[in-house]
């Protein structure tokens, strides 16, 4: 992470067509330049891992679901006294999942009374996306600059009680997408370690299902397609995106690359990336989706309001994992498609069929919503250079379908 040079956050090319705020204008400007003046822009690096807690007995079932869907690959497992952790990863070079299983039913912590307080939620009341976290070349140091700057971070005894790794420093839930952030100091070449959360070893009921999960992967002729995150999405009421958008470029060293209104689902589509150049398999982008306007007064003009929607239901949170699909053909077909229907034929259901075209610069579709952790499985397919995320008209007819399955839950 040791730069020759000093990384600024400005001077990035805005894409998209969506208004700010004065408000938004003026500060972003002020809180990037004030992060690279003070060294957190150059000390806090990539994603290092996402951490997803599932019910007590779902997390075989979700290792054996992304052994199939994506290119991740079960490690080893961490037995600390009320959760069991798996990691899974892909290599080095890619964020880690941390997928934490809740031992006992009737387990009480502070994610959980999260999901309570949602119709959705509460049936998964320990479902949940917790956050990333981010590689540090100095954790002390970023975490004394965050504090100063009012972040609250648990407390080391605290960590210990939620079973959260002692070597990462976690900030609290945010107020505005209820994720949380961890900072993880890693020199270059030393592996990833989580520690201390107990006994480390291979289950081998978790090996079996994660090795015949990748024998399907494997016969299907999907395994070399898939290819690691290319960005995380997040949804969150309306009169939190810009204020969203402000807490993540403080607590990271991305840069805001833009956004675009989608009128026809009064909604909006945000998108934060690296200041490193780096592709997004290293560190993913991250997308935040909100409503124009709050479903208070959608009514009035008849507007439709898919994102609040699941925010209503779920609580703001990452709403699905988009991973990239090699660009070619296989089987006489665009390899998104190849691989969507090999997918399907093993049982996972999808939204829509595939939106896009060579034309339009990508390719996409959404799985339907994982039962064991809620998360979607977006595929995206580029073409040539194409180097943004979605088309106005394709992320449309993604976020009406992903409404009409949410609003069944309201």
């Amino acid at each position: 992470m040791k730069n020759q040079t000093k990384l600024t956050s400005t001077g990035f090319v805005r894409n998209g067509d969506k208004a700010n705020s004065e408000f938004f204008e003026t500060y972003i400007k002020r809180l990037l330049e004030e992060r690279d003046r003070c060294g957190l822009t150059d000390m806090i690096g990539e994603i290092e891992a996402l951490m997803i807690t599932v019910e007590p007995g779902h997390s075989i079932d979700y290792i054996a679901e992304l052994a199939l869907m994506s290119p991740y690959h079960y490690l080893v497992t961490l037995d600390s006294p009320r959760h069991l952790t798996h990691i899974l990863r892909i290599d080095m070079n890619s964020p880690d999942i941390l997928l934490r299983e809740v031992k006992n039913p009737d387990y009480y912590d502070i994610f959980r009374s999260l999901n309570d307080l949602h119709p959705a939620g509460s049936k998964r009341p320990h479902s949940r996306y917790l956050g990333e976290i981010l590689r540090v070349t100095d954790r002390q140091k970023v975490l004394e600059l965050q504090q100063a700057r009012e972040f609250r971070f648990f407390t080391p005894e605290a960590l210990a009680t939620l079973d959260l790794p002692a070597n990462v420093s976690i900030s609290k839930p945010s107020p505005y997408t209820q994720n949380v952030i961890g900072y993880m100091e890693r020199a270059t070449g030393e592996p990833r370690v989580y520690h201390p959360l107990g006994k480390c070893s291979i289950l081998p009921r978790v090996q079996e299902a994660y090795e015949k999960a990748k024998q399907r992967q494997n016969t299907l002729n999907i395994t070399d397609l898939i290819l690691p995150i290319d960005h995380l999405a997040t949804r969150v009421y309306s009169q939190n995106r810009e204020a969203a958008l402000l807490e993540y470029l403080a607590l990271s060293s991305y840069y805001y690359w833009g956004s675009y209104d989608i009128t026809d689902q009064n909604s909006s589509t945000n998108v934060c990336k690296s200041v490193r150049p780096v592709l997004e398999s290293f560190s993913p982008a991250k997308v935040f989706t909100a409503n124009n306007l709050p479903y208070c007064v959608n009514h009035l003009d008849d507007l439709p309001s898919p994102t609040e929607t699941f925010v209503r239901n779920y609580g703001a949170r990452l709403h699905h994992i988009a991973l990239s699909v090699k660009d070619g053909e296989r089987g006489g077909k665009e390899n998104i498609e190849f691989l969507v229907e090999a997918i399907a034929s093993q049982g996972t259901a999808f939204l829509l069929e595939v939106v896009g075209s060579r034309e339009d610069g990508l390719k996409q579709v959404f799985s339907n919503a994982s039962e064991f952790s809620a998360l979607i499985i977006e595929y995206v397919q580029r073409y040539g250079d194409f180097q943004g995320f979605f088309t106005k008209d394709n992320v449309a007819l993604l976020t009406a379908a992903a409404g009409r399955e949410e609003s069944q839950l309201s």
